[in-house]
């Protein structure tokens, strides 16, 4: 059975992540550690809130240098997404450096947060196998990523103004959205990455 680690910093839906991968068919490990991540498949990095409180978490727990060394398939949600970037204007900090572009608060917003389903422009990917482009997501976010290379670029959405939804970078890939909050279209992608966390263990 596929085994997935799901990062536990303290600020995270953990309880529905975790369920909405078992229902995929992983086997979850909750991991506050290190050691949590030995024999795994892939990893799941949520996150709410704001990126240095996130960041400190990471570091307290000594998760920091072993997410940075992972070369194996690896999604970030919501701030967990923020943390693979270079840093975050939200609060200054440095976050883990994993894809090179820094968090920016969103232009043009009517109001902050964004709190609310939107509609996101997918491109093919396998992560989105399955979903159509222009299906529905729930956010809760002031903030999105802006990635120096905008070929990492896999998703999109508006509010007010275009901002980046999802990205890839080898086997890391992140979204701004809560599948975990998104119905079966969320469902389908958490199944789409067991999918993926699946084939890297065979091709190990």
């Amino acid at each position: 059975m596929t085994t997935i680690a799901v990062i536990d910093h303290g600020a995270g839906n953990l309880v529905s992540i975790a369920q909405g991968l078992q229902d995929q068919g992983a086997q979850v490990v909750v991991a506050g550690g290190p050691g949590d991540l030995a024999g795994v498949d892939g990893v799941v990095l949520p996150g709410v809130g704001a990126t240095r409180a996130a960041m400190n978490r990471l570091r307290a727990a000594g998760l920091v240098g072993p997410l940075m060394e992972w070369q194996g398939p690896l999604l970030g949600i919501c701030v967990g997404l923020q943390l693979f970037f270079t840093s975050s204007e939200e609060d200054g900090g440095q976050t883990l450096g994993l894809i090179p572009g820094r968090v920016r608060r969103l232009e043009g917003a009517p109001r902050l947060p964004h709190i609310g389903w939107n509609d996101v422009q997918l491109n093919r990917e396998p992560l989105f196998d399955g979903i159509s482009t222009g299906s529905t997501f729930y956010f809760v976010h002031s903030f999105a990523p802006v990635p120096e290379d905008l070929a990492a670029v896999i998703a999109t959405s508006t509010y007010g103004a275009e901002f980046v939804a999802a990205v890839r970078s080898a086997n890391r890939v992140g979204v701004q959205f809560h599948p975990e909050r998104s119905g079966p279209n969320g469902l389908r992608l958490l199944g789409n990455f067991v999918d993926e966390c699946r084939v890297a263990a065979d091709a190990a």
